[in-house]
């Protein structure tokens, strides 16, 4: 079963994007995401019209983030995703004539949005700021008190 990551991978991004003192080329980007830069374009151009990243053209130019990490949730940008389908489960049909196959439709469909609404509500207590901190905390334990955090550069801790 193939998942949809585009939801991490905007967010690992993103993070990129906020270590960063200025813009940072779309190339850069995608180089970190593993992909192509018209795709990272595409995306954070959706993410530019919900007002969560801008974009400089030029020399010195590239994409940041337009409002402080603490006032965007993984809910925000989950949205300005256009919500993707959280589940890869469904049921086999959706207008069954069988009432065995409605009863279970039934169940499942009060399941999936359970777990949909339970996804979504946690995705809303979650912001880039909380990320932001996770990850530097990762550095932090990593390096251990080596004292070399900065040397070490933020490709040798995952990012």
């Amino acid at each position: 079963m193939k998942r949809d990551s585009k939801l991490s991978g905007v967010l690992h991004v993103l993070l990129h994007m906020a270590e960063e003192d200025g813009p940072v080329r779309s190339e850069m980007l995608a180089k970190a995401m593993c992909t192509n830069p018209v795709v990272v374009r595409r995306v954070l151009g959706g993410l530019r019209e919900a007002g969560y990243v801008r974009s400089e053209k030029g020399h010195g130019g590239g994409w940041s983030i337009d409002r402080p990490l603490t006032e965007i949730t993984l809910l925000d940008i989950y949205r300005a995703l256009g919500s993707p389908a959280l589940l890869a489960m469904g049921n086999r049909t959706e207008s069954p004539g069988c009432a065995v196959e409605q009863a279970v439709n039934a169940a499942l469909n009060d399941a999936f949005d359970d777990a949909e609404a339970l996804l979504l509500s946690r995705f809303g207590e979650v912001t880039l700021a909380a990320l932001s901190e996770d990850f530097h905390a990762r550095v932090v334990a990593h390096c251990g008190s080596c004292g070399l955090e900065a040397a070490h550069g933020k490709d040798r801790h995952g990012a």
